[in-house]
């Protein structure tokens, strides 16, 4: 992969006038942490760029299209593929030689009804950079006569593909090497979903973790293919309809759409549970600041501002962690994330403290994005680190980008008014560069010795070092144990010393006196990586290997503390554990960290497994939680609440029917004359009826409700009855009046 500095006239230039001033709009005030995070060189005037009131739906050439979108200065946008090369992308990831694989949604929402969506006509092509120059120039259908593919994940030659519809997962192999796979192979059989399922609450997102366990963003269980099979084990499920990324330290970050939540899940490592905590986000992180006016949001009006742009984030997708070393050292590590419907891409600064998660946006005092255009084809659904170290972005460019279930109303009439219906088939997949952007040679670790994959461990792109611990894990070449071991213990990169423990971990090779040797480690990164990877020694007993992690109960890194609370308990040691954890009360955790991380240690030492749960309640923390609060009562936002409260709900307490019927088919419009923010329950009759009973169930016996539990039989009766419902209740539909 390469990357050229263009010459000042071919960039994409700022141009910056002063827009009108809301009547009417909130004031908002700027985050105090924005100070403590050191943002460094993003400061825009002050003045935020003019809005497009009255923006054409027309298509636009990819240079033209340029022009529409606004980066910051020293930045600008370079194109690495476009039609007819693609059609309508959705998602993209790398093989070990840098080879582009993108899946393509070629029947996603080719008119407003979205009809035929279902064709298993959609594709995987293969894109090479044959001649260096850093753009696509040759591309073969990789992999065809798919339905909507939206899962991906190159492997050592092979490639893990899944559609729509279906858990099932296959190997995809090109063993002619001519760009065409011939060889398909069923890896994981899963679980088929029913196709009445709504499309955008499949598994997407599919991630090799830096635990070696693979994660999508939708799916209770986590898989692992390191010895050979596909293996499965519950997981925390998390609502989220496209994206999954990772930072550093394998944390996940994720957006939902239909929760309205830009981030989330992001305080907690999967493998232990989910968590969100009060004041993680700043104050105004969820108000986006288009350039461009948004009427076709579902939400409707409401959702505007005076200027007729988006006031609050309602497509979150696409997430990533920025991990690459060819832009800017002061973009490593923030979280970028797609906003399709304000056609923006919010850049967030991510600060710990005391071992607390908290985002900011990068422009905060400005009202501003990190990119923003005023085309309203623009649809920025995917977003990655490159081999190459800039930041890609998968912009769809076409009219609709809501599925269709929702394409009704007020939307509807928005679509058709601008004609957004008809601006089908096309796609762009760019990269941010900046002026210190360098070209770099294409990667070859499909091609090189284990021993060679050793030294990438330690690269300055996350995506290098990601890549070649998964290779060496599914190579399991023991020949390379001695220098993983040396890496660990004499590396000079801490990320690099980190990845190699992992990397023995995913060849399991663990060794307790090596990771001993690194809870004393000088970095924090890699005692932390200890801790987690010596969780199996843990499991078995280890009596010796409990005591050594004692002392980290003092450790001055509260990250490292945290850690140890989470790791201790696996131990069947319980007296040992406990009193680790009292000791580590001391240290200077931020406390609703502390709190929960002791409540989450305390259950499995106290005989709870990692999601022993109630499977509804684990369903409720998981997504319920985000719009009606732990407390039922509904989460705030500003002066309204984003779903109604369910503590003490007549609907709740009483019959059971219409309460189903809305978990099933959703509900939309005002409840008891009251609008709320989240605007849509979003159906989930994609979901099994022990599923939906389990989580009403837990619903009707929590917050003081004393409504009795509810059965599969009893969702599968409504299930049927409503078989022919396609649209979300109202309340006057729903009770019949």
């Amino acid at each position: 992969m390469t990357s050229h500095p263009r010459t000042p006239s071919t960039e994409v230039q700022l141009k910056l006038q002063p827009r009108s001033p809301l009547k009417g709009a909130r004031r908002y005030v700027p985050f105090a942490l924005a100070a403590m995070l050191g943002v460094a060189g993003v400061a825009f005037a002050v003045e935020p760029p003019a809005v497009e009131p009255n923006p054409s739906s027309d298509f636009r050439s990819p240079q033209d299209e340029l022009k529409t979108i606004k980066l910051p200065p020293g930045y600008r946008l370079e194109l690495v593929a476009s039609e007819p090369m693609i059609q309508e992308p959705v998602t993209l990831a790398w093989d070990g030689n840098g080879r582009m694989f993108v899946a393509q949604m070629r029947t996603y929402m080719q008119d407003a009804n979205g009809t035929k969506e279902n064709e298993p006509t959609s594709c995987v092509s293969m894109l090479t950079d044959t001649n260096g120059d850093g753009k696509m120039d040759k591309a073969t259908v990789f992999a065809d006569k798919l339905v909507l593919p939206r899962l991906l994940l190159p492997l050592d030659g092979r490639v893990l593909i899944g559609e729509t519809y279906s858990k099932k997962l296959y190997s995809y192999r090109d063993t002619k090497r001519d760009g065409v796979a011939d060889e398909k192979t069923l890896v994981y059989e899963g679980n088929a979903i029913k196709v009445e399922g709504n499309l955008e609450h499949q598994d997407s997102g599919l991630m090799w973790n830096l635990d070696n366990w693979i994660y999508t963003a939708m799916s209770w269980q986590r898989l692992r293919f390191t010895r050979g099979a596909m293996e499965t084990e519950p997981s925390f499920k998390h609502f989220a309809q496209w994206g999954i990324t990772q930072d550093d330290m394998g944390r996940m970050f994720y957006s939902s759409a239909g929760m309205e939540a830009p981030a989330y899940g992001f305080q907690m490592q999967r493998a232990y549970g989910n968590l969100n905590l009060k004041g993680e986000l700043s104050a105004n992180f969820q108000d986006p600041w288009p350039i461009i006016a948004t009427p076709d949001v579902q939400g409707g009006p409401g959702r505007n501002r005076p200027d007729k742009t988006l006031n609050h984030f309602t497509a979150s997708c696409g997430q990533t962690i920025y991990r690459g070393n060819n832009l800017p050292k002061e973009l490593y590590g923030d979280l970028f994330i797609g906003e399709p419907v304000g056609r923006l891409i919010r850049r967030a600064k991510v600060s710990n403290v005391d071992g607390k998660i908290m985002l900011a946006n990068a422009y905060d005092a400005e009202k501003k994005e990190f990119i923003a255009s005023s085309d309203r084809n623009f649809r920025p659904i995917h977003l990655a680190t490159g081999p190459d170290g800039c930041l890609y972005i998968v912009d769809m460019y076409r009219g609709i980008i809501q599925e269709g279930a929702w394409v009704k109303g007020y939307l509807r009439d928005r679509i058709l008014e601008a004609g957004l219906d008809k601006n089908i088939g096309r796609g762009r997949i760019w990269r941010v560069v900046s002026t210190t952007t360098k070209k770099t040679a294409a990667p070859k670790m499909l091609d090189e010795k284990p021993a060679q994959l050793v030294v990438h461990l330690s690269h300055p792109n996350g995506w290098w070092r990601d890549t070649a611990q998964k290779l060496l894990v599914l190579k399991r070449d023991l020949s390379v144990v001695p220098a993983l071991k040396a890496l660990a213990r004499t590396g000079k990169e801490p990320l690099g010393r980190m990845h190699a423990l992992w990397t023995l971990e995913g060849m399991d090779v663990i060794d307790g006196d090596l990771l001993g040797e690194k809870l004393r480690d000088t970095d924090p990164r890699v005692r932390i990586a200890a801790l987690r990877t010596g969780e199996r020694l843990l499991k078995n007993g280890d009596d010796k290997f409990l005591a050594k992690i004692e002392p980290l109960a003092a450790d001055p890194d509260a990250n490292v503390v945290a850690q140890v609370i989470l790791s201790v308990g696996f131990s069947p040691a319980k007296d040992q554990a406990v009193a680790i954890i009292e000791k580590a009360k001391a240290a200077k955790v931020a406390p609703d960290i502390l709190e929960a991380y002791v409540k989450n240690s305390m259950g499995r030492l106290n005989g709870r497994k990692e999601v022993a749960l109630s499977k509804g309640a684990v369903t409720y923390q998981s997504l319920c939680i985000s719009c009606h609060g732990a407390d039922g009562k509904g989460v705030d936002a500003g002066a309204e609440k984003i779903a109604p409260a369910l503590a003490g709900a007549a609907i709740v307490n009483g019959d059971k029917t219409p309460l189903i019927k809305i978990v099933l088919r959703g509900l939309t419009g005002p409840i008891e004359g009251k609008n709320y923010v989240g605007q849509i329950m979003v159906p989930m009759a994609q979901e099994s009826d022990e599923w939906v009973a389990d989580v009403l169930t837990e619903v009707r016996k929590s917050w003081g409700n004393t409504g009795d539990a509810v059965t599969p039989a009893e969702i599968a009766k409504v299930r049927a009855a409503t078989a022919n419902v396609k649209e979300p209740y109202t309340m006057e539909k729903l009770l019949g009046k």
